[in-house]
């Protein structure tokens, strides 16, 4: 992986960590999520009427991507209920590359370098083991890491459709921006339809944080699909996930949530995995 695409990977992996932190403030983490995602898509809205119609090949890509994104927000939204930020965001983003450097590899023959493989088993490793450094044992308190479980393979599904799809197209931002005009809508309703006041009142009180967060969530995938136009997605979606070393951070600082040894452990496998990548 070239420097500077890395670099890229790496300032989209700080956004991401951002805007996840910006769901752990005050309030209902579905609504919290659905006015980031409705932000996004009011962002991304304002751009169509500048931009060209995505290809017909992409648009069934579209409205897959769309559904798993659903699901991703779903779930995440259920895993930040019972969970700390630091706890369920590292499974639900550290066994994701592992599942797409697998189906990857079986849907579009993707081939890695042995020490490619290593590096995503280092980073995997890594980024899982950071939910371990809290307080409570997983094993007394199952429900954040099941529903983190259904996130990461929410996330390799949709991480492999836009992959796929970026590929397809001459300008892969194109079909980021097309994407975002669609993703809020299905979580907002959602929310709407569970907690139509607050969600209401949060959008009152909290749309500058909204317009923020909905910014760094279409820079921060934005720049994942082109990188995957650029890349192998096995690699990009591993060093990605190099967000949680920033997560785990934020977390510690702003949300007073533990930093153990355990995690500056797990930051340096992660650092290991990042700079291996780099090598092959």
């Amino acid at each position: 992986m070239e420097s500077s695409v890395a670099a890229l990977v790496l300032f989209s992996a700080l956004l991401h960590a951002g805007w996840n932190a910006l769901l752990k403030v005050r309030g209902e983490p579905l609504v919290v999520l659905a006015l980031i995602s409705a932000s996004a898509n009011a962002i991304a809205l304002f751009t169509l009427p500048f931009l060209p119609l995505p290809p017909p090949v992409v648009w069934p890509f579209l409205g897959i991507s769309v559904l798993f994104h659903t699901g991703y927000n779903v779930f995440l939204a259920q895993s930040y209920r019972h969970g700390d930020l630091g706890h369920v965001y590292p499974i639900a983003r550290g066994t994701a590359p592992l599942i797409v450097a697998i189906a990857s590899r079986i849907v579009v023959g993707e081939t890695l370098h042995p020490l490619t493989v290593v590096a995503v088993l280092l980073i995997a490793i890594g980024v899982i083991s950071l939910a371990f450094g809290g307080e409570r044992p997983i094993w007394e308190y199952p429900h954040p890491v099941l529903f983190a479980l259904g996130t990461s393979f929410f996330v390799a599904a949709y991480t492999l459709v836009d992959g796929i799809a970026g590929r397809m197209v001459e300008n892969p931002h194109v079909y980021t921006l097309w994407l975002f005009s669609f993703l809020g809508f299905p979580i907002s309703a959602l929310a709407l339809a569970k907690h139509r006041r607050s969600a209401i009142a949060l959008a009152r009180e909290r749309w500058k944080t909204g317009l923020l967060g909905g910014a760094m969530s279409i820079a921060a995938y934005g720049l994942i699909i082109w990188a995957m136009t650029v890349g192998n997605m096995a690699p990009v979606a591993a060093l990605r996930e190099t967000s949680v070393i920033f997560a785990a951070v934020l977390a510690w600082v702003f949300l007073r949530e533990p930093y153990g040894r355990l995690r500056l452990v797990a930051a340096a496998f992660v650092a290991a995995g990042a700079i291996l990548l780099r090598i092959s």
